[in-house]
């Protein structure tokens, strides 16, 4: 008897561990409904694989275009325009480049974003994959943070340790839901 209560006061802890508890930040004073495009700068990768980060941002960029609440400056005209301005650490940009790229691309908010997980975790004989990723939105005229998320989604269950399963979902299926989770964020 004393053994169950012991694994299921573990098993319980670790569980409630585990979960992910999605963490945003909205400025209450922020009109969200004057913004009507934005641009989206290149994800500052903290993970091994070079291409994660435009992996997500591609994701995030088309998930954002599909709501169709807003329009998103392509990918190369932002490129272009962070050239033009040198700014020379586009995945960091500080509030005056936020509001000059802003006013060259003509845009109300830019997104900015930071990949801290993505692809294969492995524990013990159990893969899975994993991706987790903060976005901040700026706005244009001063280069304020107005909103803030993060989300990490993926990983190895405690059944998948159990029986030692591997795969999990692909890493794209993944990325789709850790976006989705950061839009319903925003569009709350």
């Amino acid at each position: 008897m004393k053994f169950s209560l012991t694994f299921a006061a573990i098993a319980s802890a670790a569980l409630i561990a585990g979960c992910s508890h999605p963490r945003s930040y909205t400025n209450a004073n922020m009109d969200f409904g004057s913004i009507r495009s934005v641009a989206v700068l290149p994800f500052w990768n903290l993970t091994k694989d070079l291409q994660g980060a435009d992996r997500v941002r591609d994701v995030f960029t088309n998930a954002l275009l599909s709501t169709n609440a807003v329009y998103v400056v392509p990918t190369g005209e932002v490129a272009r325009a962070v050239s033009r301005l040198n700014i020379a650490t586009p995945v960091t940009p500080t509030a005056d480049d936020v509001v000059k790229l802003a006013q060259m691309l003509k845009v109300d908010a830019v997104f900015v974003g930071v990949l801290k997980e993505y692809g294969e975790v492995r524990s013990m004989s159990a893969s899975a994959n994993v991706v987790s990723v903060s976005v901040q939105m700026q706005e244009a005229g001063t280069g304020k943070v107005v909103w803030a998320a993060s989300s990490s989604r993926g990983g190895i269950g405690w059944g998948a340790r159990l029986l030692g399963a591997t795969g999990g979902q692909p890493v794209n299926d993944v990325t789709e839901q850790v976006v989705d989770d950061l839009l319903g964020q925003l569009f709350r």
